[in-house]
């Protein structure tokens, strides 16, 4: 791989050890998939950041010095920063966490700990905005990033039409301090056309996305589909989406027809048509893992309701409140009565939303999830309306609780039941 003269001075450790450790690593990872050089990049997202997943691996990232070279944001964290003892946190386990995110700031990385760094508004007085498309965080459309979280590569790709390769954590902090990546897979154009066709049939809406995503690793392995629904999806129904894709597949990019900035057909060499039922049918032959779309069949009760998996919007949070009211109405209940958390970036905690959702009994924490916290492993099965919570949480905690994929609405209705 060509390096210029800088790059080789950094390489050979002129520059200090930090950056020579991070030359080394996109060098190693550049030569193994064919990069001919190094590019700029504009931003990193950096995940490993819960002492959950992480754990003592941290230290590693301590040694570090120096300060990153580009804008870079952090994954979640294994607890709420300011209410980890409301989540029953122990003392032992919020030292280590703030240790490690201690780690992650000493090097500049800003840590709004979320996996929707794109959903962070430029300022907290923007909450109110609809519109993110000012934030800086935002990828813009051909600009070359480093982020690991496979939900937010593959949004990035997808939606945004920002080129990224689905990053390690290594990866993405090494980038993130030199303010460069290796030139192969999805920063390459050609790499980044369909080739598979998704005709979905019917209507669908709500957790349909994060099932559809679950079943699209299935069907087109490491091809790039093209999806094309009846209708444009919104913004939060291809988060889910891309969330339920990075979460079995390989893929980190995919087209949706109306949507995807560079969109084509021109290299589709097979149609596959996919029916609303073909995603109950899937879910249901998973066995224990979950218990299809809207239904308890073989996953038992559920003895918690968790939602925001990715970090739900600020559009997502006001829906999730409407559909609260309603069916406190409907129950007569003013509180729920199953244990209900929801995760949200910390931009959005300061937002009247949140306290009218929690004035239901509902618990909202930023900064975590419930994948990557040690809070929640009390719990034995989980009604959520992620795909991406419905294959992660099983595989993360020791517990292995079963999951339940449901509408949203279904999970409101159970957890006033």
């Amino acid at each position: 791989m060509y390096l210029t003269s800088e790059e080789e001075r950094i390489y050979e450790g002129e520059r200090g050890w930090t950056l020579q450790k991070a030359m080394q690593i996109l060098v190693a990872i550049g030569e193994l998939n064919g990069a001919e050089r190094l590019i700029p990049i504009k931003s990193a997202h950096v995940s490993g950041a819960s002492y959950k997943t992480i754990g003592d691996a941290y230290e590693f990232v301590e040694r570090l010095h120096g300060r990153v070279a580009v804008r870079t944001t952090l994954n979640p964290v294994g607890m709420d920063l300011e209410r980890w003892r409301e989540m029953l946190i122990d003392e032992d386990f919020a030292k280590k966490q703030r240790a490690v995110l201690s780690a992650y700031e000493k090097l500049g990385i800003l840590a709004e700990c979320t996996c929707v760094p794109y959903e962070i508004p430029p300022t907290r007085s923007h909450l109110l905005e609809t519109s993110l498309a000012s934030s800086p965080f935002r990828p813009r459309e051909g600009e070359h990033i480093a982020w690991s979280e496979s939900s937010a590569v593959i949004f990035a790709n997808s939606v945004l039409g920002a080129r990224t390769n689905m990053e390690g954590a290594p990866s993405a902090l090494a980038a993130a301090l030199l303010g460069k990546t290796p030139l192969y897979g999805l920063h390459i154009p050609e790499n980044r056309n369909a080739t598979v066709k998704l005709l979905i049939c019917d209507e669908i809406s709500d957790a349909d996305f994060g099932a559809l995503g679950l079943l699209t690793g299935e069907i087109v392995g490491d091809s790039v589909p093209l999806f094309e629904f009846k209708g444009i999806p919104s913004e939060d129904e291809l988060k889910q989406l891309a969330a339920g894709i990075g979460a079995t597949g390989s893929v980190g990019i995919f087209h949706v027809k109306g949507v995807t900035p560079e969109a084509k057909e021109d290299m589709i060499s097979e149609v596959v048509h996919v029916e609303r039922s073909q995603l109950r049918d899937f879910l249901e032959s998973c066995g224990d893992a979950g218990a299809g779309v809207g239904s308890s069949g073989g996953g038992g009760e559920p003895d918690v309701v968790a939602i925001g998996c990715p970090h739900c919007s600020l559009n997502e949070l006001r829906r999730i409140y409407k559909i609260l009211k309603e069916e406190s109405k409907r129950s007569r209940r003013s509180k729920v009565a199953l244990p209900f958390f929801i995760f949200t970036a910390r931009a959005f905690r300061g937002s009247e939303i949140v306290r009218r959702i929690e004035n239901f009994g509902v618990k909202v924490f930023c900064d975590t999830c419930f994948v990557v916290s040690p809070a929640f492993e009390r719990f034995s099965c989980i009604l959520t309306n992620s795909g991406k919570m419905w294959r992660y949480a099983p595989l993360l905690s020791q517990r292995r609780p079963k999951v339940i994929l449901a509408s949203t609405e279904e999970c409101v209705k159970r957890a006033f039941s």
